[in-house]
Parts: structure tokens; sequence; C-alpha cells
């Protein structure tokens, strides 16, 4: 199967209805500490992985994602987030 271009992910991204669209990359190990956003994001990753976790959950877990997948995190969900060690690209929409 062929991979898709930036244009045809954040293409994809758009079509879920989201109005702000753009391709992101994070370094190997990043970390992004506990926080929250506004509105509604998704996240579609195209390389790499990512695992995130809802701290302010009952029962908070972390949960690992690979290329394909989507992730969406619902406004105002305190989320923190952990990169793999090869780094991660994904599509954000907001």
């Amino acid at each position: 199967m062929p991979e898709k271009s930036r244009e045809e992910y954040e293409a994809e991204v758009r079509s879920w209805g989201f109005k702000t669209v753009f391709t992101w990359t994070d370094s190997s190990n990043a970390h992004y500490s506990p926080h929250s956003h506004s509105g509604l994001t998704t996240h579609l990753i195209t390389r790499g992985q990512l695992t995130i976790s809802y701290p302010e959950d009952a029962h908070p877990e972390k949960r690992t994602y690979t290329v394909g997948d989507r992730v969406d995190v619902n406004a105002g969900r305190v989320h923190e987030v952990w990169i793999g060690s090869e780094g991660c690209t994904y599509v954000i929409g907001e």
C-alpha cells in the first residue's frame, strides 16, 4: 500500500470537520506534561508512535498509538504525552 502524502493526510483530517489542520513532528523521547486545550483536537499519526495518558481520570492508563491511528482529545480533558524513541509525526486538527 503506497504511503499517503502530507497533503492527503491533511485533507483526510479536514474531511473530519476540523478547520485548522497542520502537520507536526516531535523529536525522539519528547514529553508534554499534563495540559488541556480549549477545543476538541485530533491527532492522526503518520510516522512513529506516541503514548498518552489522562492523569485526572478516575483510573488513568497509558495507551500507545502508532501509524494510522487517530487520537481524539475532548476540550478541557487533561492529558500527558510521551513520544517514542524514533520521534513522531502527526496531523493535528483543531
